[in-house]
């Protein structure tokens, strides 16, 4: 993987046009996310019916993961990359519909089309890591799993400011007409370049075997289920509208600011490796994901405390947000590793996608939770959940294993 570009291997090309794919279904993903939220909010949606317009894209994300893994398994993970290409493209069409044809149910299906077609690609993406790098290479993978994770959220942060500007430039129904027709583009040419099967298992898996038994990957699943609803019960719908209705925030603010959160986000997970210790030769194992969740546990509750200070309001989230960030990535970089690290050489993308199963129900519980709770309660309430469901993932990982010997 070091070798230039003209020496590259044939799988590690198939791998770059993976990547290549998987990098612009997310600036169309975060856009799409932006354009939603921005969007309804301004035809009066409240907090609440906003968040149900993602229930959808959730729980499909969840089925999705737990099937797809074992679809990525039997077919080969080009073919599942393909598949979220086009389902994409038809839920951004869904959406270029009359504003009269726009109702919850509609978009709800639209966004189930894109859940199922983002967690394909993520799933595809992450699944191939495990195929090109040797098991006792076990730096390298951190690294390369970083730089993949870190990569896709800095361009999702781009998404983000994208579907603000688009909004603002074009409205609702031009931006989604202009991303499709991009990722049609995309997509024809990844038929074209997608020929190898990477990530067919060599025994083909029962359908049955789709649920992990391995006890560390059961726990990081968990684990990983909490940490993401405690990033999304006040990120995902909570924040923005926060932001446009309490801060007066017009659409290019709120886009840009968020983008530049996840894009400096991005930035942090693709450091992760040096931050951790890979440089004085170290891997990361449970102990790190559990010191890395309490830190972030007493940083988000400190939020809490902090907005109900006489600070201004705008300086505490700006600041709190980005120090939230810089830690959650982190802890999202060694999750991300460890379970790559945990997979089964054969039919990885069925461990992987069973790890993203419990991050699409961690998210559909945190979104679900941040329409409810801010609606209620307002962003403290919300801040206090998310410190919880912190402490409850660190908890979880105090199991982990310590050493590379876990068990699969």
């Amino acid at each position: 993987m070091t070798k230039t570009a003209t020496g590259l291997s044939a799988d590690v090309k198939q791998y770059l046009v993976v990547t290549g794919n998987y990098w612009a279904f997310t600036l169309t993903d975060g856009a799409l996310r932006m354009l939603v939220v921005l969007h309804f909010h301004q035809l009066g949606y409240s907090p609440l019916s906003i968040a149900f317009l993602f229930l959808f894209y959730e729980i499909f994300g969840v089925i999705t993961n737990l099937v797809g893994g074992y679809l990525g398994a039997r077919i080969g993970l080009n073919r599942t990359m393909n598949i979220g290409l086009a389902m994409q493209v038809v839920a951004l069409l869904m959406l270029a519909v009359p504003t009269t044809m726009l109702t919850i149910a509609w978009v709800m299906g639209a966004q189930a089309l894109s859940g199922i077609a983002k967690d394909l690609n993520k799933m595809s993406a992450k699944s191939s890591i495990k195929m090109l790098v040797p098991g006792d290479q076990q730096g390298q993978l951190f690294k390369w799993v970083a730089l993949l994770t870190g990569s896709k959220n800095a361009l999702k942060g781009v998404g983000f400011f994208l579907g603000g500007a688009l909004l603002a430039i074009w409205g609702f129904k031009g931006s989604v007409i202009s991303m499709a027709a991009a990722l049609g583009v995309i997509w024809l040419a990844s038929i074209v370049l997608l020929k190898k099967d990477l990530g067919k298992a060599k025994n083909k898996p029962k359908f049955g075997e789709m649920f992990s038994k391995s006890r560390a990957i059961n726990i990081l699943s968990a684990a990983r289920l909490f940490l993401f609803g405690a990033r999304d019960v006040w990120f995902v719908v909570a924040l923005p509208v926060f932001l446009s209705s309490q801060l007066g925030w017009d659409f290019w603010w709120v886009g840009g600011f968020l983008a530049s959160w996840v894009i400096a986000y991005g930035i942090v997970q693709s450091l992760a490796p040096m931050i951790t210790g890979k440089a004085s030769g170290k891997t990361p194992d449970g102990r790190a994901a559990l010191c890395w969740a309490i830190g972030l546990a007493i940083i988000t509750g400190g939020i809490a405390v902090a907005l109900n200070t006489a600070l201004p309001a705008a300086t505490v989230l700006i600041s709190g947000l980005f120090l939230f960030g810089a830690v959650f990535a982190i802890n999202s970089s060694l999750h991300s590793y460890l379970i790559v690290s945990y997979a089964k050489e054969d039919g990885a993308s069925m461990d992987v996608g069973f790890y993203y199963m419990a991050n699409a129900m961690g998210r559909l519980l945190g979104t679900l939770l941040s329409g409810f709770i801010y609606q209620s309660s307002g962003l403290t309430a919300c801040l206090w959940v998310s410190t919880v469901m912190i402490s409850i993932a660190a908890v979880a990982s105090v199991a982990l294993p310590h050493s590379k010997g876990h068990d699969n």
